[in-house]
């Protein structure tokens, strides 16, 4: 049984915002998914989006009429094209064209969930300043809400909250009750957001400050600011790990910094090094960082200044993963604790697999498993981009050694032929792209998913084809095959194409389609 939190979403008042033909419905459809959000686009059927599906709405297109209703009965559009509902955490965002006039609306559910804090209270307890990090989506905001919360009504702290998109305490004047007694700073638009911060401070002697996505280099020297003057810190910023972090320039100072340190031979050879390493610049503005791997699931950096100093030195960072049980219990697994087996293993070219039997990185794609690909000297963020561009079932390894592909740039491949060469031998394919270009890794990608890809459309779309037969004739519902989150759009869009009604159950990697009438 899955653990269920007290929650309240307002969803009627999101509903209410709605031309009456969409609301309608809306309303009538009937799935165990919470809605995620309602996407209006002009000359387009209007969708609503679920966490692992979307459905079809209306079939007749939105119109501007359509546009205009919503408008008109929610609040005004910043200077990042967001609006809300008073009293409420609903966030609307508009798209527009080249003259500034709307043309699309993203209609999102805003959510206060409670008890999220309860897998963290223990360093929340302890007054230290916390940086989350994370995959957009997975829940970051909704954390920090509720952060707010617990330091304001339970610890009893003076907590502001800055703003910026009042996407933490809702839209209008008063704040929503999900952040208690918490004071809330609205930022009249996205480049003020770091002077809103030493605002904060200087006028309104909070002990906590609560600030959500620090993402320049201002807003980082705020942070610090705040940090200095001895004010408790809880904030989001860009980035899905602490490596990610580390890696980029503008917001590394949150967590120290990095610079380039010249040694003398003497210091170079006492420590085993080249002359030239790199330190941490200066103390680290937070304490702990907290990286949500998902919603239930944390790693834990406990001591920073020590992790980036060991990271810095090449040591693989060991961080406290935490679990929240379906119980409602917290389950703490030190990785140090972990141990990683190393199975021998004998040189293989991509796909040939002598002396045991082991799969191959394209025939966990085909069965929807996961693959961790290593990006050598590629850049992260455009590999990030293609692998959900192209919907395949990879993550980012963190460690060369972790990986199950490896794609490296030709430059990259001459300068480290030796380590390369090193990691074909254990077993570990490496693909070469000639630059460091979105092109080339989307090709570099397609090329791994091409031969397993075809094969599982067809196969997964075959499944779900003999199961609405099944459903049409017996009017019970099918569990199909565990599939990846790409192989399953794909047969909710053929379940919904026969009017049946499809959602996803279960937990990867088990996670799979049900059909029924």
């Amino acid at each position: 049984m899955v653990n269920q939190r007290p929650m309240t979403d307002d969803l009627h008042l999101l509903l209410e915002v709605l031309p009456p033909r969409i609301r309608e419905l809306l309303a009538d459809r009937h799935t165990t998914e919470p809605l995620l959000e309602i996407i209006l686009d002009l000359g387009r059927e209007p969708e609503a989006r679920y966490p692992s599906t979307y459905a079809v709405i209306a079939e007749a297109p939105v119109t501007e009429e359509d546009l205009a209703y919503v408008v008109e009965r929610i609040g005004a559009f910043g200077d990042d094209n967001r609006a809300g509902i008073a009293r409420t955490l609903h966030r609307i965002s508009c798209l527009r064209n080249r003259q500034g006039r709307i043309i699309g609306l993203t209609c999102r559910v805003g959510r206060a969930v409670f008890g999220t804090v309860d897998i963290i209270r223990d360093v929340v307890d302890q007054g230290r300043s916390i940086l989350i990090l994370g995959r957009p989506g997975v829940g970051k905001t909704t954390k920090l809400r509720e952060l707010a919360r617990v330091l304001a009504d339970d610890l009893g702290k003076r907590v502001v909250v800055v703003d910026t998109s009042n996407e933490i305490a809702g839209d209008g004047d008063v704040p929503h009750p999900a952040i208690g007694r918490a004071r809330r700073m609205q930022v009249p638009c996205v480049a003020k957001q770091h002077d809103v911060m030493i605002e904060a401070v200087e006028n309104h002697m909070p002990e906590v400050v609560v600030i959500d996505e620090i993402g320049n280099e201002a807003e980082a020297v705020a942070a610090r600011t705040i940090a200095e003057r001895g004010v408790q810190l809880i904030g989001t910023a860009h980035g899905n790990t602490l490596d990610n972090l580390l890696q980029n320039p503008t917001l590394n100072d949150l967590v120290g910094g990095i610079h380039a340190v010249t040694l003398s031979d003497e210091e170079a050879r006492r420590r085993g090094t080249q002359k030239t390493v790199l330190e941490r610049k200066a103390p680290p503005t937070f304490d702990v960082v907290v990286e949500m791997v998902e919603q239930d699931k944390l790693a834990i950096y406990d001591d920073i200044t020590d992790v980036v100093d060991a990271m810095l030195r090449g040591e693989p960072p060991t961080p406290e993963i935490r679990l929240l049980t379906a119980e409602g219990t917290v389950e703490r697994v030190s990785a140090a604790a972990v141990p990683k087996i190393e199975e021998p293993r004998e040189p293989r070219e991509w796909g040939e697999y002598r002396g045991f039997v082991e799969e191959t990185p394209v025939e966990r794609l085909a069965q929807g498993r996961e693959i961790y690909i290593y990006p050598y000297g590629v850049a992260r963020n455009k590999l990030e981009r293609a692998i959900e561009e192209l919907g395949i079932a990879a993550i980012m390894a963190r460690h060369m050694e972790d990986a199950d592909v490896i794609i490296t740039v030709k430059q990259q491949e001459r300068r480290d032929a030796a380590h390369l060469e090193e990691m074909v031998e254990r077993g570990v394919p490496v693909h070469v792209i000639r630059s460091n270009t979105y092109q080339q890794i989307v090709g570099a990608l397609h090329e791994l998913a091409q031969h397993s890809r075809m094969d599982a459309e067809v196969e997964a779309l075959h499944e779900a084809r003999a199961a609405i037969k099944e459903v049409l004739s017996t009017s019970r519902p099918v569990e199909l095959t565990p599939r990846n989150a790409y192989l399953r759009r794909l047969q909710h869009k053929l379940a919904n194409q026969y009017q049946l009604s499809s959602e996803s159950i279960g937990t990867d990697p088990v996670r799979r389609v049900r059909i029924s009438k």
